[in-house]
């Protein structure tokens, strides 16, 4: 009898161990994927009510999400993004920094960081949206939750989301490790330049104004290459390049 209930016990455990794994894999599984539609939501911020995307038009748009408010690498992160949001604004951007804190502690936040002199730049003013998700709705609905000991563990994701509301690109970060800002700006240009000429790829550590690679070229154009008017060269026959004419 105590075999049984033995038994009848060591089943229902182990059935309920899958079942949580199961829910663990299912809910890490929401990431939205890049090329799919980005999740839409409306959520208040220190801009008023946020409908997102369609506030935002035909713009790039990135998510730069962070767990809590007053902490200090994403106090770094806000001002490294607010010093650049001109050039942001530049590339036809819009930043929206979302954290899991109450809207009041979002006002507070800001307020304090637009006071700092960060790496004696001075003072600068946060021009973008800093979103309340206290609920972690946009969280789950942008997989952004990983830790089953900390909720806001891992809430330290960066989605960048093309006109058409297509997600492109997608990091995802430790608390421990701040964010390189140049990195995501580089990123979208990347993705900007291969939006508009679906022949083109960037090679590693590409930068504005580098050469392009192309993974295909006609035999017409392979023939040409060595001449002075030739736009490609190649290093191999699997590595061609294209002049940047910018």
């Amino acid at each position: 009898m105590k075999k049984g209930i033995l038994f009848t016990a060591l089943f229902l455990f182990s059935v309920a161990l899958v079942m949580s794994q199961g829910r663990r894999n299912q809910r890490n599984n929401t990431i939205p994927l890049i090329g799919v539609e980005a999740p839409s939501f409306t959520a208040e911020s220190t801009k008023g009510t946020i409908n997102f995307p369609a506030d935002f038009g035909a713009s790039w748009k990135i998510i730069f999400s962070h767990p809590k408010d007053f902490t200090p690498v994403c106090s770094s992160e806000i001002l490294e993004l607010a010093y650049h949001q001109e050039s942001f604004s530049s590339l036809n951007a819009s930043l929206l920094v979302l954290s899991t804190d109450v809207l009041s502690h979002h006002f507070s936040w800001k307020a304090a960081l637009e006071e700092i002199n960060y790496k004696d730049r001075g003072a600068v003013n946060i021009n973008f949206p800093l979103v309340s998700d206290d609920s972690y709705r946009v969280s789950h609905l942008y997989g952004m939750i990983h830790s089953e000991e900390s909720i806001g563990e891992n809430i330290r994701g960066v989605f960048i989301i093309d006109p058409d509301n297509k997600v492109r690109s997608i990091f995802y970060y430790p608390n421990q490790v701040g964010r390189n800002i140049d990195e995501l700006k580089r990123t979208l240009i990347a993705l900007q330049k291969t939006r508009n000429d679906n022949n083109v790829v960037t090679p590693a550590n590409w930068n504005q104004g580098d050469d392009f690679m192309v993974p295909v070229i006609s035999a017409q154009e392979k023939a040409n290459i060595g001449n002075p008017d030739s736009p490609f060269y190649q290093l191999s026959w699997f590595m061609t390049f294209k002049k940047n004419q910018e």
